[in-house]
Formats: structure tokens, C-alpha cells, sequence
């Protein structure tokens, strides 16, 4: 596997890189981590996605907060972890992930050895919503967008993600945790009654006994048959539409 670590040109975000070896062209797929940022756990599952034949661009989505941490932002301090939320959840605003996320897709499509056309985006927990954001902004290049234990994918603002389907032509992939106080069932039956008046094609299902962030290893709500749920349809949905 070919590994890089890159910067986003224009914004100074580190990112990483992975790729199968060889000459082909693979499939681009833009990976956005939760809001703890880039570390090893969530790095395997960027790879593990490479290897099934993707081209995967990692970014450090926090790069405003701070550069990667070996670890990831996230520590066994509960209070000092709800400071930092505060301050996570306003460094990235809805506009500064449609400005970032135009960036991360032009230059993984620049990338050698990517395929051109469309790319696919992943995100994961905060993350999920500016995967469908990134989606609606550049229509013309996503082809699939998906989100796991996604929060605030209702909210009472007009820029709520369940108010800009309309430009989207993506296929879209929705997994929701139970017990998610930012994405409540109320919320899940709004977003559903949003995507069928969308009239595009997605999915969206309630993981049964999957908690927030229930995909990514090592952490304590981590469920490991549940996750491998999750991985096979996102394969599922890229293979479906980047792949000829």
C-alpha cells in the first residue's frame, strides 16, 4: 500500500494518504474522522477502506483546534474532555466544512493515482453531517456520501443538513446509534420524512444495541459485530458507485 503524509494546499490542514499499489486508478474516498481528529484506531479503518480498492484521504478535520495529536484530542480527563467539546464544536462552522470540504475533494482528485470523475465521503459522528454538506456543495463530485452515529442531522437553523438535500445527487448511507441524544428518534423520523421528500436515493437505519461511536476500535462503546456491519455497507455503497 502506497502511504503519504500530505497538506491541503490553501488551508494547512495534515492529512493522510493511503492507496493500493499499482499502476490502476483507484476510487477516491474522503474518510472524516470524529471529532477527537486523526489516531491510530480510526487511521486502521482509513486503511482497511484502501485495501478494498479505494484511494482514501484522511484529513485532520480539526486542524483549526490543533495539528494531529499521536493520540487523538480525546483524554481519561471527563471534564477536560467537555472543554475541549465546546471548543471543537465551534471551530468548525457549517460554512468553514463546505470551504474545507471543497478543498479536501480537489486535491484527492489531483492526487496520482486517483480516479477521476467522482469521489465518495465517509464521516463519522460530528462528521457525518459535513460528509452530506461536502455532498450538496459540489454535486458534480460526489457520488456517494455516508455518515455513522451522525449528530445534528436536525436542527431548528436553516442550514440544518436535513434542509440542503435538494442539490445532492449523491447516493446517501445513513447508520444511526440508539440512545444518541444528538440524534434522537424524533430526529431520525425527520431526516427520514426530509430524504423522502428529497426523492434521491439513500438509506437509513438504527443500528440495534449501537451506541454513539459504536464503530470505532478501542473505544469503550465500541461494538465489534455492529461495526463490521457498518464497514460492509459502506463497501457496499462505494462499490455501487465508484467502481465501473
Amino acid at each position: 500500500m502506497i502511504e503519504a503524509e500530505v497538506e491541503i494546499p490553501g488551508i494547512g490542514a495534515q492529512a493522510y494518504f493511503y492507496r493500493p499499489d499499482g499502476v490502476a486508478d483507484f476510487p477516491g474516498v474522503l474518510f472524516l474522522t470524529d471529532i477527537w481528529g486523526p489516531r491510530p484506531a480510526n487511521i486502521g479503518m482509513a486503511k482497511r477502506l484502501a485495501e478494498k480498492g479505494f484511494a482514501v484521504l484522511l484529513p485532520n478535520v480539526v486542524h483549526r483546534y490543533a495539528p494531529i495529536q499521536p493520540a487523538g484530542l480525546e483524554t481519561d480527563d471527563a471534564d477536560e474532555n467537555s472543554k475541549r467539546l465546546g471548543k471543537l464544536f465551534q471551530v468548525l462552522t457549517p460554512s468553514q466544512m463546505v470551504d474545507d470540504g471543497k478543498a479536501y475533494v480537489d486535491f484527492l482528485l489531483a492526487q496520482k493515482g486517483v480516479k477521476q470523475g467522482k469521489i465518495g465521503a465517509v464521516g463519522y459522528c460530528f462528521m457525518g453531517q459535513m460528509a452530506v454538506r461536502i455532498a450538496a456543495a459540489v454535486p458534480d463530485k460526489v457520488a456517494a456520501a455516508a455518515s455513522f452515529h451522525g449528530g445534528f442531522l436536525v436542527t431548528d437553523k436553516p442550514d440544518s443538513p436535513h434542509r440542503i438535500l435538494a442539490p445532492i445527487t449523491a447516493r446517501l448511507y445513513f447508520g444511526h446509534a440508539v440512545e444518541d441524544s444528538s440524534a434522537t428518534p424524533e430526529h431520525v423520523a425527520t431526516l427520514e420524512q426530509a430524504l423522502r421528500d428529497w426523492h434521491g436515493a439513500f438509506q437509513s437505519e438504527v443500528y440495534d444495541g449501537a451506541r454513539h461511536g459504536w464503530t470505532t476500535p478501542g473505544r469503550g462503546v465500541y461494538n465489534e459485530l455492529q461495526a463490521e456491519r457498518a464497514f460492509e455497507k459502506l463497501i457496499e455503497l462505494f462499490d455501487a458507485t465508484l467502481k465501473d
